[in-house]
């Protein structure tokens, strides 16, 4: 048997050849600590160094402001919580999206129950927070606003420059987790104007288990978990300079393959809506058409379950129907469900994300197996 199409690009993505061969050395016969003053040591802390410079040059950063974490989790909680800990009983008002990853909003629940006050933004049908309803959010307390830069489920780009010209003014920090944009398309800090950002490994093409966040020079923000010196003294516990040095490679290689690959995603992503809507009457489109992920096609089917097409066709296409963090129910999405959508146009969605390695024959596989499996289920 062959593997299925993977389209799940959004849940993760397959390690590179190029960042598996940079990795491996640092899993052999390098094992010293970077922390060590001996040559096994320094060769291991200049590994890590290059890794800074290359995250940090895929982002437009200075690699002093580049903190390496677990996970892209570690990093939104680092960012959240370290902030909050840092000012202390100074300003305690955070304002977040409704749409944004669990990642994000256990903590700004966690400092809620802290005694923080947190506004949670509405979306509008198409999951984009309205700058100006932000705008009428912000308090004299406000000490930090955190606002996804996509949308890890349909895919949808949030104002993030907008903002930063709202929040920055006013000395109002301003925090993004761009784990799903970051490799997919340009990502500029200044650009964005933004002070924190946060980066997962293994959503370009590096393996799981290591992230990072950018701290701009001057963010006021504290450890969140206690050791040594670490990281800047932010992140405590010995660097594995094996996942750093893989998450490095995975930025320089994604760095130079943009723009090309964003337009060669959305060329794909198209490709695949069009096959679908020639083949599935009333086929819906969630998300926002044109400011979104040039990878990720968020449909819903009609008469179906997501769930069960996706069952339908497993042997052909892996996919998913959201966040691969999410719950495994058939209760509506969180994301969904913040768009105002009920509950038969939720049911039958599905998510489906292109690669580096999507190949066009895929796409048309996939889709003449989605559209089969619809018109089975359904009768049509």
């Amino acid at each position: 048997m062959t593997d299925p199409i993977y389209l799940d690009h959004n849940a993760t993505t397959p390690v590179a050849p190029e960042v598996l061969d940079a990795m491996l050395p640092w899993l052999r016969g390098e094992y010293g600590n970077p922390s060590s003053t001996h040559p096994y040591g320094q060769r291991a802390a200049r590994a890590v160094a290059t890794a800074r410079g290359q995250v940090a040059d895929l982002i437009g950063a200075d690699a002093r402001d580049i903190v390496f974490t677990g996970c892209a989790t570690e990093a939104n909680n680092l960012a959240l919580l370290g902030v909050a800990h840092a000012l202390g009983t100074g300003k305690r008002h955070l304002v977040v999206s409704a749409v944004e990853h669990p990642a994000v909003m256990a903590p700004a629940l966690e400092l809620h129950d802290q005694g923080w006050a947190l506004t949670v933004l509405p979306v509008d049908t198409f999951g984009r927070i309205s700058p100006d309803q932000l705008a009428n959010a912000l308090r004299p307390d406000t000490a930090l606003v955190s606002v996804m830069h996509a949308n890890n489920e349909v895919g949808t780009l949030q104002p993030i420059a907008e903002i930063a010209e709202i929040t920055r003014p006013r000395g109002i920090m301003l925090h993004t987790d761009a784990a799903q944009s970051v490799g997919k398309l340009p990502v500029n800090v200044d650009a964005l104007g933004v002070d924190l950002l946060t980066l997962a490994g293994h959503k370009f093409s590096a393996p799981k288990g290591v992230g990072a966040l950018y701290i701009r020079t001057g963010t006021p923000i504290r450890s969140i978990l206690h050791g040594a010196d670490q990281e800047h003294g932010l992140r405590p516990g010995t660097e594995n300079a094996a996942l750093i040095v893989a998450m490095g490679a995975a930025a320089a290689l994604a760095a130079a393959a943009l723009p090309g690959l964003s337009d060669r995603l959305r060329s794909l992503r198209d490709r695949l809506h069009a096959q679908l809507e020639a083949g599935v009457p009333a086929l819906r489109l969630n998300g926002d058409p044109e400011r979104r992920l040039p990878n990720t096609l968020h449909v819903s089917f009609p008469g179906v379950s997501g769930r069960a097409l996706l069952a339908a066709v497993s042997d052909t296409v892996a996919a998913s129907v959201g966040s691969a963090c999410h719950s495994e129910q058939d209760a509506v999405s969180g994301v969904l469900a913040a768009m105002g959508f009920g509950a038969a146009r939720a049911s039958g969605a599905v998510r489906l994300s292109v690669g580096r390695v999507t190949q066009p024959e895929d796409i048309d596989i996939a889709a003449a197996a989605l559209v089969a499996a619809w018109r089975r289920l359904t009768g049509a």
